[in-house]
């Protein structure tokens, strides 16, 4: 069962730090229950909640979910932005954009962050996909994603051997806020995590809630554990295919709700050793948090989607008034290019004749008279990448990417009511 067990903590530091960072003594660490096969009895309120928000996120996979998966790629560049180590302004959706688009093509005025952060981005996104698609996860798995998260961290690569902690001093764990378990329990800890995640005891988002706290508690790697804690939580949904092709940005919402968060999370951490019921009415506590993020994830979700939905119906009128005013018909036929470049707008709001030849798999001529064609009805407008070649970005869904990053960012999940309460990006002007 979960216990608190003393260590002693025998400092050698000796000098060249206050004298409370050299001080030894008793300190607490946390050693959890195991998970694989945990007897968890859910409250029925919560349970029913369960099943509602789970039935809301499988909505979400219905029509227009590519681009929301697509679009969620820049909601979620805050782990990529957290990979680089990057520190002050981030990077806009337009920089992004542009910076993805040079890692094809030769993009001039891009600044390092943004190539970092998209560079970054398809890391993530691919480790994250292996994850997903690989029959059977191991703790190897797991330590590859850490790995491709801190590319250029080797001396944080692999599982811990040493005793980490959360708050306090940087020099010992005396009065830390958290003491993971000892060095000596991880790999056992987390061979035990894979194989609860390779199973289906718990419903989907019941069991992603119980990966990431179990992940969180065991702090397996000296640095990175947040980043790989919320790649889990994508893992676990899609593997369970509740979130196959949206993307939830869950993690964003716990972010903004920290104060609930870490107190759901000390809650977890603090089960009765000696009752399961005790530990049941921890684990749900922590869930009905994670829960509620799920929820308001979702519904942030369903306004991106609306909110594309009423550009794209947007779109049709201007590209109708232009062709009638070409004398044209008002709508181009459903296979043609400028059909689908339409379609494909939101997942790829910055593009040049020669992606969009590839991504539609039409000739240059063919993709370069699609875009013109847009240019011309006000869908997209035109930016020098390089001498003698020319993007065209689709600022309207930016500006939507924008301004659903600063939502999320809002302890009131509405910056009409609440500025964003974390960094988030600058209002779109004009």
């Amino acid at each position: 069962m979960a216990t608190w067990e003393e260590e002693h903590w025998q400092s050698s530091v000796h000098s060249g730090v206050p004298r409370s960072a050299r001080r030894s003594g008793t300190y607490r660490r946390y050693v959890p229950d195991r998970v694989d096969g945990l007897a968890l009895a859910i409250d029925g309120r919560l349970s029913r909640r369960v099943h509602v928000v789970e039935r809301d996120i499988r909505d979400l996979n219905g029509p227009g979910a590519e681009n929301l998966a697509g679009m969620a790629r820049f909601l979620l560049r805050s782990e990529a932005i957290a990979s680089s180590q990057i520190e002050g302004i981030t990077p806009s959706a337009q920089q992004i954009a542009l910076a993805e688009l040079g890692q094809s093509e030769s993009v001039r005025g891009v600044s390092e962050q943004a190539r970092l952060v998209a560079n970054n981005m398809t890391v993530v996104r691919r480790s994250t996909t292996e994850l997903v698609e690989t029959p059977t996860l191991t703790v190897d798995h797991v330590i590859e994603l850490h790995r491709s998260l801190l590319p250029d961290q080797p001396h944080h690569h692999g599982l811990r051997t040493v005793q980490n902690w959360i708050g306090g001093s940087d020099w010992n764990p005396i009065g830390a806020d958290f003491v993971p378990p000892g060095p000596d329990r991880v790999r056992g800890l987390m061979a035990d995590l894979v194989d609860y995640i390779n199973g289906a005891a718990h419903s989907p988002l019941i069991q992603a809630a119980v990966v990431h706290a179990q992940f969180e508690t065991i702090h397996p790697f000296t640095d990175g554990n947040g980043r790989v804690g919320r790649a889990l939580i994508h893992t676990v949904l899609a593997r369970r295919g509740l979130a196959e092709r949206a993307v939830l940005p869950i993690s964003l919402v716990l972010a903004t709700l920290r104060d609930q968060y870490v107190g759901g999370l000390n809650t977890y951490r603090h089960q009765e050793p000696a009752a399961s019921a005790g530990a049941s009415a921890s684990v749900n506590a922590w869930v009905d948090v994670f829960v509620e993020a799920a929820a308001i994830s979702v519904e942030q979700s369903q306004t991106l989607m609306r909110d594309i939905d009423d550009l794209r119906c947007a779109w049709v009128e201007r590209l109708s008034v232009h062709r009638e005013s070409e004398g044209r018909r008002p709508l181009p036929r459903a296979d043609s290019a400028v059909a689908r470049l339409l379609d494909q707008l939101p997942e790829a709001p910055v593009v040049t004749a020669t992606t969009l030849s590839k991504i539609l798999n039409v000739s240059f001529p063919a993709a370069s008279a699609a875009l013109d064609e847009l240019l011309k009805a006000g869908i997209v407008q035109t930016k020098s990448i390089e001498r003698g070649a020319t993007a065209y970005l689709a600022r309207e869904v930016l500006e939507v990417i924008t301004m659903a990053e600063r939502a999320l960012a809002s302890t009131k999940f509405d910056t009409r009511v609440s500025a964003p309460g974390r960094p988030a990006p600058a209002r779109p002007q004009g």
